[in-house]
């Protein structure tokens, strides 16, 4: 009977596992919280009221074709590819459409127990192209902070208590596993760490949760004002914000 039980169990069709959610517009952020007292990597989806902390392998979140746009002649672009050349960009300011994923510090509990600052490591990236994240300096000149092209781990320090949004640019059509890590010393002198994968799909219509990584779809070019209108909310604009007020610093770890 116990063997009966087994190739029962063994045969049978596996529980359907529940659909992620897809978030294409709306303000979220990538960031840690205390879940029952264990460091944990979440997001917070504010496009819900109130806001949901949701775990990465429950949500994605889509670049539409409306994220679409051509890298600029500009020279200080060239690291998003030749001039031309479509890159799905979300940019560091808000717009209308595009969802808009930021990174803070700023839940309750890891504000008062964190020391000083987090570390956010970027340990490996899989997709069917080029993933970046920049940030616009006060002169519009884009400062670096990820890079898929080069070596892993990559990091980045977040200051406490912080609330950053950047450029997150993709190559190509298709879903990219970013596979990331947050540390951080507490102020009892212990450390925390958690590592999970953010997955983000570039292109309209429904997101696949796993990256064809010789896929790349052919996309008709968007309209080239709406090219030229969200490189000038992407050029234009930094957005560094702390709590409310004040000023945000990330610094660059090479």
């Amino acid at each position: 009977m116990k063997l009966l039980a087994a190739l029962l169990l063994a045969v049978a069709p596996l529980a359907p596992t529940a659909e992620p959610v897809v978030i294409s517009n709306g303000h979220v952020d990538l960031g840690p919280k205390f879940v029952d007292n264990r460091w944990t990597v979440q997001l917070r989806d504010d496009t819900t009221d109130p806001a949901t902390w949701r775990d990465l392998d429950t949500v994605v979140l889509q670049a539409t074709s409306k994220a679409k746009v051509a890298v600029p002649e500009d020279p200080a672009y060239q690291f998003l590819g030749k001039p031309g050349q479509s890159v799905w960009v979300i940019p560091q300011v808000q717009q209308a459409g595009i969802v808009w994923p930021g990174w803070n510090t700023q839940d309750t509990e890891v504000a008062t127990r964190v020391d000083r600052e987090v570390t956010w490591s970027l340990e490996g990236v899989r997709g069917p192209g080029a993933f970046t994240l920049f940030l616009n300096s006060d002169f519009g000149k884009p400062q670096p902070v990820f890079d898929s092209r080069k070596p892993f781990p990559q990091q980045t320090g977040i200051d406490v208590n912080t609330h950053v949004h950047g450029n997150w640019t993709f190559d190509a059509q298709g879903t990219y596993l970013l596979d990331v890590a947050m540390t951080a010393k507490l102020t009892d002198g212990t450390s925390v760490s958690d590592r999970r994968t953010l997955r983000v799909y570039a292109g309209d219509g429904t997101p696949s949760t796993t990256p064809a990584e010789t896929a790349v779809i052919p996309v008709a070019a968007e309209p080239e004002g709406q090219q030229v209108e969200l490189w000038w909310f992407i050029v234009g604009a930094v957005v560094l914000v702390l709590g409310t007020t004040g000023i945000v610093l990330v610094r660059r770890r090479r």
